[in-house]
């Protein structure tokens, strides 16, 4: 086993939620060994044309890519993780939000309008022009993250570098679904979410309030001089917990553990579809490993 690649504990948590090897038309080369590949070039970065040889031709490798996000295989398998730990209680619920920027490779732009994925948020993304922004600086996507209180991925969008962090908070607590382990809904709100001033609106703590989940968020200087100019009619200053707050960084330590995957920390992907694959491999590997220390 080399480095970075999967575990036979790891392979054993994953195995059961892949496709059969075996199906219709040809056997497909063994999973193991081409999700192996893929973790190669996410940890490495480099070209799918040089990618060693043990892990079979690179086009095997990059079509599994591909049809695993056509069809949302990735997201079935993060969802399954985190539905393992849910029912052991280990995912804690006090959710952190926040964006990174991530610079975008001059080879991941180019990509055809038409073509390739479509089937809802892929659509949205291709919209957007495949999630890239240009700013002074060059071609930008922004990474939106929610995580929870262990700093583990529970869900991410991918938008052009220019976008604004308050609009997509909501969106990315509507994407957390939680099955349970058995019968039961899934479980979607979390107790309490931790955010930067870069969310404090008063129309996103109405609608926190209106969901029934605590936010924890300072205001920015602008809207606490607003309430204080209208005196008695500028309504009592929201909530905030400093203690609370500081747990906030678990967010950006999960950036942090993100961008050691080279293909994540600078994008080389045309499409906006398999860099936001890229990343729900990477969290993948993240639970697994989390997980699997847990247990040792």
């Amino acid at each position: 086993m080399g480095r970075g690649e999967l575990t036979d504990k790891a392979w054993a948590r994953i195995e059961p939620l892949l496709p059969p090897v075996a199906g219709r038309g040809r056997r497909w080369r063994d999973h193991r060994q081409v999700i192996n590949a893929i973790l190669w070039k996410l940890r490495t970065g480099a070209p799918w044309r040089d990618m060693p040889e043990r892990y079979g031709p690179w086009k095997t490798a990059h079509e599994r890519l591909r049809i695993w996000t056509a069809d949302g295989t990735w997201e079935r398998v993060l969802d399954e993780v985190i539905v393992k730990d849910d029912s052991v209680g280990n995912v804690e619920w006090t959710f952190s939000v926040d964006s990174t920027s991530v610079r975008a490779h001059q080879h991941s732009a180019g990509a055809r309008k038409k073509g390739g994925c479509a089937t809802g948020w892929v659509e949205d993304l291709a919209v957007d022009g495949e999630a890239l922004g240009r700013s002074r600086g060059g071609l930008t996507s922004k990474i939106h993250l929610a995580v929870d209180g262990r700093g583990l991925p529970m869900s991410v969008i991918l938008t052009p570098g220019q976008a604004g962090d308050n609009p997509q908070l909501l969106a990315l607590l509507d994407q957390v679904s939680v099955g349970r382990d058995g019968p039961g809904r899934p479980r979607k709100r979390p107790e309490r979410v931790l955010a930067d001033k870069a969310y404090s609106h008063p129309s996103t703590r109405a609608a926190m309030r209106k969901r029934g989940v605590a936010f924890t968020c300072p205001e920015k200087s602008d809207q606490i001089a607003r309430r204080q100019a209208k005196g008695s009619h500028g309504g009592r200053p929201p909530l905030f917990d400093p203690k609370v707050y500081a747990d906030r960084n678990v967010v950006e330590r999960c950036f942090n553990r993100l961008k050691q995957f080279r293909a994540l920390a600078t994008r080389y992907a045309k499409r906006a579809a398999y860099y936001r694959s890229e990343i729900i491999i990477a969290a993948i590997m993240l639970w697994l490993r989390t997980d699997l220390q847990d247990t040792a």
